[in-house]
């Protein structure tokens, strides 16, 4: 007797950061058993930063339950997160899944749907601060794992993140060899990948162009807050 599919869905928006789903995806569809479903709302064609293109998403309301649920961040994530409809399918699905997981500013979608109550949870560090809106601990972790929420911090995260969860589903063999098959070696150029190891005026730098997105990413969160109860 075969043994029912190992069910993975991603859950895309538009203006997601496209990395923060691929990158994770190129390793979990390597699950055996998996059966990987990308999704979203409606349906459809997806465009994520960037302009890239995802076509013929499935509908998350389609999807009767899921092993893992996995929800990247992006540019719009705090919009997503006002989404009632795509809340409704992520809290669906993250009720009944194994895992609940997400990439970057994702967790503020988990956030927002209920999901990460009383849970350590990463994110970006830069909108971390926004996770005690909807009663989540933030963790500076690069990978946290609170119970069977296991969550990683900005973008290229997704891919420890991704071999967290592959450890955890197939074993540590599994998640190594993968790891070589796709050479993830990381050795970067310049040691200026976290707020603590960036030169200051880096950092400053940093902070200074995303300040324009600051007041509108913290109302919407704090909106879809208020619609969790919790503002």
């Amino acid at each position: 007797m075969s043994r029912p599919p190992f069910r993975i869905v991603f859950a895309l928006f538009p203006g997601l950061t496209q990395l923060d789903f691929t990158g994770p995806h190129q390793f979990l569809t390597r699950i055996p058993g998996a059966e990987v479903h990308v999704a979203s709302r409606a349906g459809g064609e997806i465009e994520a930063e960037g302009g890239v293109v995802f076509a013929r998403t499935e509908r998350l309301a389609d999807i009767p339950a899921c092993d893992i649920i996995c929800v990247p961040g992006g540019a719009e994530a705090t919009a997503a997160a006002l989404d009632a409809e795509f809340l409704a399918q992520v809290r669906r699905l993250g009720l009944s899944a194994r895992y609940v997981t997400s990439v970057c500013t994702g967790s503020l979608i988990l956030g927002a749907a209920g999901l990460l109550d009383g849970k350590r949870a990463g994110c970006h560090w830069a909108w971390r601060h926004l996770l005690p809106l909807f009663g989540a601990i933030p963790d500076p972790g690069r990978v946290v794992r609170d119970g069977n929420v296991i969550t990683g911090g900005g973008v290229t995260a997704g891919i420890d993140f991704a071999l967290t969860v592959l450890a955890e589903v197939g074993g540590e063999n599994l998640a190594k060899t993968l790891q070589l098959g796709l050479e993830y070696a990381p050795a970067p150029p310049f040691d200026s990948g976290r707020p603590e190891t960036a030169p200051a005026a880096i950092l400053e730098a940093y902070k200074t162009r995303m300040a324009p997105m600051m007041p509108r990413r913290e109302a919407e969160a704090r909106e879809a807050a208020a619609r969790l109860g919790r503002g």
